[in-house]
């Protein structure tokens, strides 16, 4: 497996970027190393070399796609302080999550896909979200912002709320999304208020 240190590494990748538009027309299921390679301009043995298999190149596709959402919301929430910043990084991932064409396009043709995530596992995703909510929490707590406990706990809890929310949203009319996400930020805001 291919490892990646930063989002960086991957975000300028031709491999991942046709693997992205291959799923946006295809969905998981249908896409092919050969058709990636086709839309990248390279050999299908230049993208093995890359990724051993399309399990792989899936798992860095979302590593990529979903962690630069998550960090431009941690560059947003940079401006705030304490316990208002936490929140405003949860509230811009997730309010940017839920419009996201990748998620989307899971969410409505291979659903079951995300089950594993939700029942059996964390992903890479979900473990990077939990370690800046910690990182965010520790900081705060040390201001007095954010309650006593341990921070990769709280951050935990917060991050299975989000995704909970993340992954029920398209059942929200588009006009409640908005407001859906307020309710989460107010839900965080009470969480970790101190005591």
């Amino acid at each position: 497996m291919q490892e990646c240190n930063t989002t960086d590494e991957l975000v300028e990748d031709p491999i991942l970027d046709a693997a992205r538009t291959t799923v946006l027309d295809f969905g998981v299921r249908r896409t092919t190393l050969t058709e990636v390679a086709r839309r990248a301009g390279l050999s299908r043995m230049t993208v093995y070399r890359r990724y051993a298999d399309g399990p792989e190149l899936m798992r860095a596709l979302m590593t990529r796609e979903f962690g630069a959402v998550l960090e431009q919301a941690r560059r947003e929430a940079a401006a705030f302080e304490g316990r208002e910043r936490v929140v405003v990084l949860v509230a811009g991932t997730v309010a940017s999550l839920i419009r996201h064409p990748l998620l989307l396009r899971l969410l409505e043709l291979e659903p079951e896909m995300l089950l594993p995530y939700v029942t059996q596992r964390v992903g890479e995703f979900q473990r990077a979200g939990r370690a800046a909510l910690g990182e965010e929490i520790a900081l705060a707590q040390r201001s007095g912002g954010v309650r006593a406990g341990e921070p990769e706990r709280l951050a935990e809890t917060v991050e299975l709320a989000a995704r909970g929310f993340v992954l029920t949203a398209r059942a929200l009319a588009p006009g409640e999304l908005a407001g859906a996400v307020d309710e989460l930020s107010r839900l965080v805001e009470a969480y970790l208020q101190p005591n």
